[in-house]
């Protein structure tokens, strides 16, 4: 489902761009050097929020191409590190009051917490790493792209996991969730058929799994369980 298009969308970026990186490489990004990991379409940032709070022993970057729904995780992001909120009249309000309107709060960097987001397409995913710079790589419930034709834009087609295998360290893994059935089919094939990726775990029912207790779960996810839809999930490491 499409998200309806958020208001003052730029302004509101343009108030939090502190936190997004837009050029190559993250030396002096965060305030401490840990291993590295990547969600790749972050969506409205329930995942990476859960997650960088729980193993904050490592820096993370939600990449999402939708400025709408970027816009959202990254506010999300900022509140539960309370850095503020949305200002009733527009604009960013800081905890200290004041209101940034199409400007840049310049947030000190001790201040960011342990995410940043990139407002960039997957595809350009080797433009922005560098080789064997990732520990991970999260794909939740992805466009199945159900449509003849368009498989090459599956973020588990071949064309993808070669790129993930540049980037990703020796013992890196990648992660995948959905509940398209179809989808899940193919992206298993993908990865067994991928030789640098050895498959380490596969579900076709992750919340009746060993891994359940846990699972942080996305918004989808939430709806997609609460409607009885089962989650499917496979887990490879880079040989």
């Amino acid at each position: 489902m499409r998200m309806r298009k958020k208001r003052r969308s730029g302004e509101r970026l343009c108030a939090l761009r502190a936190l997004f990186v837009e050029e190559k490489g993250f030396t002096g990004v965060f305030d401490s050097e840990r291993p590295l990991r990547l969600e790749i379409g972050c969506g409205k940032g329930d995942f990476i929020c859960a997650l960088s709070k729980k193993e904050p022993d490592y820096n993370y970057i939600a990449m999402e191409r939708v400025d709408d729904v970027i816009v959202v995780a990254a506010e999300k992001y900022a509140a539960t590190r309370d850095l503020g909120c949305l200002d009733y009249h527009g604009g960013w309000r800081a905890p200290d009051g004041t209101v940034y309107k199409d400007v840049t709060w310049d947030i000190p960097v001790e201040m960011r917490g342990n995410v940043r987001f990139m407002n960039f397409d997957a595809a350009e995913l080797c433009e922005y790493f560098e080789e064997e710079s990732l520990d991970t790589i999260y794909a939740n419930f992805s466009d199945p792209w159900t449509k003849n034709g368009y498989a090459n834009r599956r973020l588990t087609h071949p064309d993808f996991l070669a790129r993930y295998l540049k980037v990703l360290k020796a013992g890196g893994r990648f992660c995948f969730k959905t509940d398209n059935v179809e989808l899940f089919d193919f992206s298993l094939e993908s990865v067994e058929n991928e030789a640098g990726f050895e498959l380490t775990f596969v579900s076709r029912d992750l919340h009746s799994s060993d891994r359940a207790e846990s699972n942080i779960m996305t918004e989808y996810e939430r709806n997609f369980s609460s409607q009885g839809i089962k989650i499917n999930c496979l887990e490879a490491v880079k040989k």
